[in-house]
């Protein structure tokens, strides 16, 4: 449970590179995550490690993956009723896992709505025709050693 609570948002990461142990374990944390009606083909993942594609995605997003050695790249099947959401799920085991290994991340839409309109882009790292992304991830080592805020009352619960 500690990396649910103790894990915070990251946007400025050191020029270091994520080893491929580590990389093979957060696909791992994305390949567990649940899908609705095991519907497995309404989701994908690129890894995006070169940095003439991060330079590329980053250029696309307006800095929105935040100069990361690593990006997830989360994809949907544009038709699909519950791929977005498996997308979230799996973002956020993918997000704790990295919390797990010692690094940071940040879940990223912004950068999401602006990448959508570069399908060029998107084929050239790794898309299917018919996907379109639903989330980014940024991830690497914190550039500071910053503590999570408290998210204990953030938002209404209701118990009867």
């Amino acid at each position: 449970m500690n990396a649910i609570f103790e894990r915070r948002v990251v946007r400025e990461y050191r020029d270091q590179k994520v080893d491929d142990e580590k990389i093979k374990k957060l696909i791992e944390s994305f390949q567990a995550a649940p899908c609705a009606l095991h519907q497995t083909d309404v989701m994908e993942l690129s890894v995006i490690t070169v940095p003439e594609l991060l330079k590329k995605l980053e250029e696309k997003t307006k800095n929105s993956c935040y100069n990361a050695p690593l990006v997830f790249m989360i994809n949907t099947k544009k038709d699909s009723q519950f791929g977005e959401r498996d997308a979230f799920v799996a973002a956020e085991n993918v997000m704790v896992e990295a919390f797990d290994l010692g690094l940071a991340s940040v879940y990223v839409m912004g950068g999401v709505i602006a990448l959508n309109k570069f399908p060029d882009l998107q084929k050239e790292l790794g898309m299917d025709d018919g996907f379109e992304t639903a989330v980014l991830l940024p991830i690497g080592y914190a550039a500071d050693n910053s503590q999570p805020e408290d998210r204990s009352h953030r938002y209404k619960v209701v118990r009867k």
